[in-house]
This record gives C-alpha cells, sequence and structure tokens, in this order.
C-alpha cells in the first residue's frame, strides 16, 4: 500500500500548459495537493522544506496566470523550488532530489527549460530578470523568444546590496519586469537589519491590501475590489510612511502587501498585473515558511533543512552521532577563547545556525553579528573592527565567502588588518552539489600576500588552529574545515597556538611522502595500510599551513624520498601549486624528484553523498594508493588488465 498521498488533480498537471483548463477551485485543490506532494517527497529525500511549503500558492498563482517557459520565471536562491519542479515536469523524479545523478536541489537550466537560470546563492534574481528583459527588447532568443521577466525574490535575500543595484538599474532603464518579494519574515535564521523592520512596518496592524496599496502609481494595478478601499486610505496614510515609498524612489511600481497563501487575491492580481503593467513592478506577497505543515511552522527555522523524517510526526531520520560536528568544535572552541579575551568578536552572514555562532550569540550577545546575507559587508564590517582594536573572527561558507572576495584583497589583505576567517564547508558537501563545494578558497586565499591559511586535518587540530588565529595580530589569517562529524581523535582541554608555518610528521617511511593538507589526512592513512601489505611504507605529514609553507619539512621529504605527493580538497592552483613553485625555485626539479599533486579535478562535481563525490574526484583511499603505485612504477593487476 502506497503511503503517498491522493492527488486527483494534480495528477492532471504534467506541465504547466495543463494548468490553463483548470478552474480557480481547481487551483486550489491543485495547491493543497502540491503542499501533500511536496512534503512526501522530502520526507524521503531530505532537502529544503520550509521554503518551499510556503511558496506553494505562489507558484500555482504563477504557473497558471504566465506562460512559461516563453515566460522567464527566475527563483531567487531557489531552494523554494521542489513545488515548482514538480509542476513542470519533474515530478516523476522528485524522490531523486539532491541524490546522485537525479534532481538537483536549486533550478539548474541544463535540467529543464523551466529554470532559464541558474541559482543556489542568495540576491541574484533580480539581476538576471533584468537581463533576461533587456535581451527581450534587443532581439535576444529570437527562435523562441521571451516574453515577461519574473523574478521571485524572498526578504532575506533583500538584505543584499546586489538586489538594490539590480533595481536601481531596472528603474533606471524602465523595462516591463516583474518582481515578487516574498516576505516570509525570515531566510534561514530570524531576520536581522533595518530592512526586515522595515517590511514589518509595512503590514504591521492594518489589513492587507485595502490599506497598504495607496502608495503612489500602485491602485490602478490592483484588482477593482480594491482600487475604491486603497484610494479612501491615500488620504489616512499620506503623512505616514508609505508602504511603497522605498521601491518607488528606486522607480518600481509598489503593490501589496498581499496575502501570499489567498489564492484568490493572487490570481487576480497577477492577471491584472500581466495585462496592464508596464514599467517596473514589486508585487509584496506576505507569506508564510512552513506553511500547512506543523511540524515546520512550529520549528525554529520553519523547516528550512531537513532529514528524511516521518511524514506524521515531523522526526527527522538522522544516523547517531559518532562524535562532534566540526561546526559544533570550532563554536565551543571560540567560545573557550572569548572567555580569556574580551576582544574577540563573532560576524557572520545570515548563517548563525550552519556556522555554530548561535551558540556563541547565547553566551556573547553583544559581541556576535549577523550581518544578514551581506558577505561583502561582513568582511569589510570585521576589516573595520580590526582596525578598531578587536579580534573579529568573520565565519562563513567557504563558498559564501567567494561574494566577499574583493573585500578580503582590498579591505583586509592590502592593510594587513589581523581578520580571522573560520571557513565552513571546505571541500565537497554533499547534496547541495556544486553550487556549494568549498572548492577555491585555498586558491584564493594563499595567492594574498601576506595571509595565514590553515586546514584542520581533524578536530583537535581545529582546536588549535582557532587558538592560533587568537593569536595572530599582525595580519589576516584563515582556517578550513569540512562540513559533518569529526573523526574522534582524542580531543585537547584547551587550544595551544601552532607555529606559524610548520607542519608535523605522521609517520616515518621511505621511497614515497605524501603530504596532506587539512580532512583528507585520514584517507591517506588508510591508502598506507594498504600499501604496507605490499611492503611500502610511505612517509606521512601534515602540512597544516598552506601559507607559510613549512620550507624545512617540504625540502626535507624531497631530499629523502624518490617521490613526493601532495593531496587537498581544494581545485587546481592551491597548496600543490605553492609546493611546486617552491621546489622548482630550489631546483629540486633538477635532481629527479617525482611530484604529483592531488586536487580537485577542473570540474564542477554534482551533488551525491560526500564519499560519492569523493570517488568522483578521485581523492579517496583506493585512489591515493593508485597514485603511490603510480608513481613508484609499480605495476598494479588492475592496470594489467587494463
Amino acid at each position: 500500500m502506497s503511503d503517498r498521498p491522493e492527488t486527483p488533480t494534480l495528477d492532471r498537471v504534467t506541465v504547466p500548459a495543463d494548468m490553463k483548463r483548470l478552474s480557480d477551485a481547481e487551483l486550489k485543490r491543485l495547491a493543497d495537493e502540491l503542499r501533500a506532494e511536496t512534503i512526501s517527497a522530502v520526507s524521503t529525500t531530505g532537502g529544503h522544506l520550509g521554503a518551499g511549503l510556503g511558496v506553494i500558492e505562489l507558484t500555482v498563482a504563477l504557473h497558471a496566470v504566465f506562460d512559461t517557459p516563453k515566460d522567464r520565471l527566475i527563483w531567487d536562491v531557489s531552494h523554494q523550488c521542489y513545488p515548482h519542479k514538480i509542476l513542470t515536469g519533474r515530478r516523476d523524479r522528485i524522490r531523486t532530489l539532491r541524490q546522485k545523478d537525479g534532481l538537483s536541489g536549486f533550478t539548474k537550466r541544463s535540467e529543464s527549460p523551466f529554470d532559464p537560470f541558474g541559482a543556489a546563492h542568495s540576491s541574484t534574481s533580480i539581476s538576471a530578470a533584468l537581463g533576461f528583459a533587456v535581451a527581450r527588447d534587443l532581439g535576444g532568443a529570437p527562435e523562441h523568444g521571451i516574453g515577461d521577466c519574473i523574478a521571485v525574490i524572498g526578504d532575506g535575500a533583500m538584505s543584499a546590496g546586489m538586489a538594490y543595484e539590480a533595481m536601481n538599474n531596472a528603474g533606471h532603464l524602465g523595462k516591463r519586469l516583474i518582481v515578487i518579494l516574498n516576505d516570509n519574515e525570515m531566510s534561514i535564521a530570524p531576520p536581522v537589519g533595518a530592512m526586515s523592520s522595515y517590511l514589518s512596518r509595512l503590514y504591521a496592524g492594518a489589513p492587507f491590501q485595502e490599506f497598504k496599496a495607496a502608495a503612489k502609481g500602485a491602485v490602478s494595478l490592483l484588482p477593482e475590489p480594491f482600487q475604491q478601499g486603497a484610494k479612501r486610505a491615500k488620504d489616512i496614510l499620506k503623512h505616514s510612511v508609505m508602504g511603497g515609498t522605498l521601491f518607488e524612489e528606486l522607480g518600481f511600481s509598489y503593490v501589496g502587501p498581499v496575502d501570499g497563501h489567498d489564492l484568490d487575491q493572487l490570481l487576480t492580481l497577477l492577471r491584472t498585473v500581466k495585462s496592464r503593467a508596464t514599467g517596473p513592478i514589486l508585487i509584496h506577497a506576505i507569506t508564510q515558511k512552513g506553511k500547512g505543515y506543523a511540524p515546520a511552522e512550529d520549528s525554529a527555522d520553519r523547516g528550512h533543512a531537513r532529514a528524511k523524517f516521518d511524514v506524521v510526526t515531523g522526526e527527522q531520520k538522522k544516523a547517531p552521532s559518532n562524535a562532534p560536528s566540526y561546526t559544533k568544535i570550532f563554536a565551543n572552541s571560540l567560545m573557550a577563547e572569548a572567555a580569556q579575551d574580551d576582544k574577540i568578536v563573532a560576524v557572520t552572514a545570515a548563517m548563525p545556525d550552519g556556522t555554530g555562532l548561535d551558540l556563541f550569540a547565547e553566551r556573547y550577545p553583544s559581541r556576535c553579528f549577523d550581518v544578514g546575507i551581506a558577505e561583502q559587508h561582513a568582511v569589510t564590517f570585521s576589516a573595520g573592527l580590526a582596525a578598531g582594536g578587536m579580534k573579529p573572527f568573520c565565519a562563513l561558507y567557504s563558498t559564501f565567502l567567494q561574494r566577499g572576495y574583493d573585500q578580503v584583497v582590498h579591505d583586509v589583505a592590502i592593510q594587513r588588518l589581523p581578520v580571522r576567517f573560520p571557513i565552513d564547508r571546505a571541500g565537497l558537501v554533499g547534496a547541495d552539489g556544486a553550487t556549494h563545494a568549498g572548492s577555491f578558497d585555498i586558491a584564493y586565499l594563499a595567492n594574498l600576500p601576506g595571509f595565514v591559511v590553515m586546514a584542520a586535518a581533524d578536530e583537535a587540530e581545529l582546536v588549535h588552529m582557532v587558538a592560533t588565529a587568537r593569536a595572530i595580530d599582525d595580519g589576516p589569517s584563515a582556517f578550513r574545515f569540512p562540513r559533518g562529524e569529526g573523526v574522534g581523535v582524542e580531543m585537547p582541554e584547551t587550544g595551544v597556538p601552532l607555529e606559524i608555518g610548520k607542519g608535523r610528521m605522521i609517520q616515518e617511511g621511505s621511497r614515497v611522502a605524501i603530504l596532506s593538507f587539512g580532512a583528507r589526512l585520514q584517507e591517506v592513512q588508510l591508502a598506507s595500510e594498504k600499501l604496507s601489505q605490499r611492503g611500502i611504507t610511505p612517509t606521512i605529514a601534515d602540512a597544516r599551513f598552506a601559507k607559510p609553507l613549512d620550507r624545512d619539512l617540504i625540502l626535507r621529504l624531497a631530499a629523502e624520498h624518490e617521490a613526493l605527493i601532495t593531496i587537498e580538497e581544494g581545485a587546481i592552483g592551491g597548496f600543490g601549486s605553492h609546493v611546486a613553485q617552491l621546489l622548482a625555485d630550489e631546483g629540486v626539479f633538477d635532481h629527479g624528484l617525482k611530484f604529483r599533486s592531488m586536487v580537485l579535478p577542473d570540474i564542477f562535481i554534482d551533488q551525491s553523498s560526500p564519499t560519492d563525490m569523493y570517488e568522483t574526484a578521485r581523492l579517496s583511499a583506493p585512489h591515493i594508493e593508485a597514485k603511490v603505485l603510480e608513481v613508484l612504477g609499480v605495476e598494479t593487476l588492475a592496470a594489467r588488465r587494463g
């Protein structure tokens, strides 16, 4: 017996064109069934739940009114796109979400024509939609044509400057462009900042449409039943802060707020906008993250991200933990350091839970700053804190630190300011796929003069690296660590600062040396166990630092072995490249050293389990073993069969 919900109306919809044959009453039933199907699907795969449940009615209304894919529908971040995928020909694969060879958890151009623009990071949708609108008006894609361009952006994403850069440009160009502000009062964590407060004031203490849609220029776009009420409200509100003032000053007509779960309102409004809008228009829709599923509605994050769960109870089916997570170890270590040093402050960009700083904020609320989805600001704010005598730890995921790179260069590195960057989610991260992989930070930080770049091989090393970063006061530093649990090593009572630029020997051997940077060390040791069965005992060292390099250690390894292999969880141009440069500068290659560098391949690796992803990257123990045998010229059975 199937535990899937009964969905007779949804069963009639394969692509959005099928929705054109449904009455408004049937569309309401479709929305209910779509919500049930989304909950059922995510319960079997895990993934982002709350955001999708919050846009069920909006998703139905948009696809029912507009003509996708000719009309370009662009979801910001796109973690809310599961209902969209179900309605756009991918329902038969929806239970492969975020799995190897399955559907991406985000929009992806190569996956469907209904995904005109890929996403996974925030605040890109308005820029992309404006690009489509200009391309449309300049005759782009003549064989298919481009219709309306619609960006759906959450209130959290409106804390990023890029959204305002796009709106400023859109208002200036005056192109027909529809922006829907999906205001659910939170992104991943509860909202922060003046923008959140501003949006809250737009609808606090008043009915949705009648009393807040009186903003200049928007009344004529309202459905007829609301126009008179809005006009009457205009005189009442004319001396107050108007709902659309900010957006109108940027050149947009403002409509709202509207109830984002009232399908009657949404259908009527969107049909009116489609037929009558000319220039850029912003529709402000109020939604509830996790809407319609009590376990999500009742959770602090409104069901943002979930492991597989029981549909009835909402209980997640997480595997038991064997060791604390790296993120928690970082948070506890930082709190321990902060207890000894009142100059330590922590900064994050809308990821307090993901970076562990929610724990820090509970203990030191006045010393923890969540700046919203604004990585550029987070970095320069941290630079200002450092210049002002504080010791900032700017904690960001590797993939999100990319968004603040110019600030890292210009505002931190050039000024040699002691900003510390704890880099979470280093390396390959699993189900979120290529958009969230921490592949590039070694390369883009280690090439900056004066930067100290570290990587933790295990959780004990992470504790010491937090202490090391605290002690560095003459320039910037970074330490990276992976997602997930530690490896179960014995933990130190307190962190001890490491000697800058000095690695450690793990195992003495002969013929070949393996120099590991980061969390592949355990795979190196597994490979060594296999190699020992062949009579090969490699020397193993943990570099600890990509910058500055441990010159003495590297040159000793090169002098005492036939071959040297570096390994790292990063892209080409990182640790291995720096080692190769040192060896070349010292003329080591002139003496016949065999050198190999094992790095992430020059491709973007799609979602799968981290284990599978590292197999694809050829950075697991069997591949390390094979590399050693290859460089030593040892023929294997697999090679003979080759």
